[in-house]
């Protein structure tokens, strides 16, 4: 008798364990490959699936280009002493005569001290009258003195020097060692000069990038970028402002990986592998390596080249599959490059689900057959 109701148990509870796992999923990281394939156009979804191949990793692989347009580009370098509104000059003014315009009688010079640029750019000399100093030099201001005062007095001679004032200047913030606002000198007429006066980045220079705003207009570079191309190196003007930020890109990590996370981008590039591996690579009790898969909203230029089509005007939602499997998949995997905001799922394989089943009836039988010895 004890010996049916023993039996009896271990059925009711084999037959609650089946009915436990048709009532509800059981535990996984995300979905099936089969139920992701469910969502492509092609079964009536919202995104188009493709196996990756060499073809797709070259028409895909294009990352942000960043670099300044023309204006930048060709704008000359700057004077080490132009002049700015808010500096002060000294004049000393020679003449040739006893009894002089500006000069005491039998004195022969006279000197003008802290004659300061006003907020338009403007000085004024007694008998010279108003002058645009801003943007010029002292020895440029000297010329437009000299031509001034030379059809009131014979042969003036004029010196112009700055007194106070920085002159033009450039203010640099962010990752940058010594934040700050320095006057634009001889040695720091350009972009990568100025940066080495404040001391260099400090961050990662694999993913720092260099932001000008000049008036309205913003160029940015790779600071990789600007030490390997000579034309990047722009001529600094007044008023610059520069940014050094690290860069903030992201990919999320989701699925059978050795962790889930977002993973900031560490080069400028990352391809599928090197993500992969960020995170601790594929997890070899639950991954299936034939189901990797990335989510991308694609451009449309993109789109169309790796559909072999030319209608598409906006961005697609693309889910790309790798299979590192193939005799191939591990090199198309390393040249698949990962971009902003993509996610990287890794399946479940079948396998995984299956043990996941046997462990889950074998588990109240195990429970019930306790239960039943220790009532006995």
């Amino acid at each position: 008798m004890n010996l049916l109701k023993r039996r009896g148990a271990r059925v009711i509870g084999l037959a609650a364990a089946f009915a436990a796992l048709s009532a509800c999923a059981l535990p996984r990281s995300g979905p099936t490959k089969n139920e992701i394939l469910s969502g492509s156009v092609q079964r009536e979804g919202n995104a188009y699936v493709v196996s990756v191949n060499d073809r797709v990793a070259r028409e895909t692989a294009a990352i942000p280009v960043l670099g300044f347009d023309r204006d930048f580009l060709t704008a000359g370098v700057l004077g080490s002493d132009t002049i700015r509104p808010g500096d002060t000059l000294g004049l000393t003014v020679y003449e040739n005569v006893q009894d002089g315009l500006l000069a005491p009688q039998g004195a022969g010079a006279s000197t003008l001290e802290e004659v300061q640029v006003d907020g338009e750019g403007f000085i004024f000399v007694p008998y010279a009258g108003r002058i645009r100093a801003t943007g010029s030099t002292p020895d440029q201001i000297r010329e437009l003195i000299t031509e001034r005062l030379e059809v009131q007095t014979p042969d003036p001679q004029i010196l112009v020097r700055r007194l106070a004032g920085d002159g033009s200047t450039v203010s640099l913030i962010g990752g940058i060692s010594a934040q700050g606002v320095y006057p634009i000198e001889r040695p720091t007429r350009r972009l990568s000069a100025m940066l080495a006066r404040a001391g260099g980045v400090s961050i990662p220079p694999e993913i720092a990038e260099i932001t000008v705003t000049r008036g309205g207009r913003t160029g940015r570079v790779w600071l990789q970028d600007l030490y390997s191309n000579p034309e990047l190196d722009i001529a600094l003007r007044g008023g610059d402002r520069v940014l050094v930020e690290q860069d903030q890109r992201a990919y999320t990590a989701l699925g059978a990986t050795g962790s889930q996370t977002r993973v900031q981008f560490e080069t400028q590039t990352i391809t599928a592998i090197e993500a992969i591996a960020q995170v601790g690579g594929l997890d070899p009790n639950l991954a299936d390596p034939t189901g990797v898969f990335i989510f991308r909203d694609e451009r449309p230029e993109i789109v169309n080249a790796v559909l072999g089509r030319s209608d598409f005007t906006a961005p697609q939602r693309m889910i790309y599959i790798l299979n590192l499997t193939e005799p191939n998949g591990l090199f198309v995997a390393r040249d698949f490059a990962i971009k902003d905001n993509d996610t990287v799922f890794v399946t479940e394989a079948p396998f995984a689900q299956f043990t996941k089943v046997l462990t889950s009836v074998a588990s109240p039988i195990t429970t019930a057959g306790s239960i039943s010895q220790l009532a006995q």
